[in-house]
């Protein structure tokens, strides 16, 4: 996943767990980043749903063109 928020301030770890939240359908307050806080790669903690419909999400939009 890649956003265009700056890697400053945070913004850019805003800005995935905001595209995130939006992709899993899920409150923005049910995802926490919980580590990656200055890397590329991110661990994120979700709420509200299993990983096997987290995954699912994301593969199905990962698939569309």
């Amino acid at each position: 996943m890649r956003v265009s928020a700056p890697a400053e301030a945070g913004r850019a770890n805003d800005a995935v767990l905001a595209l995130l939240a939006e992709t899993l359908r899920l409150p923005r307050r049910d995802l926490e980043l919980t580590a990656g806080f200055a890397s590329r790669d991110k661990v994120v903690a979700l709420d509200g749903l299993t990983s096997e419909t987290a995954d699912t999400l994301l593969a199905s939009v990962a698939e569309k063109p």
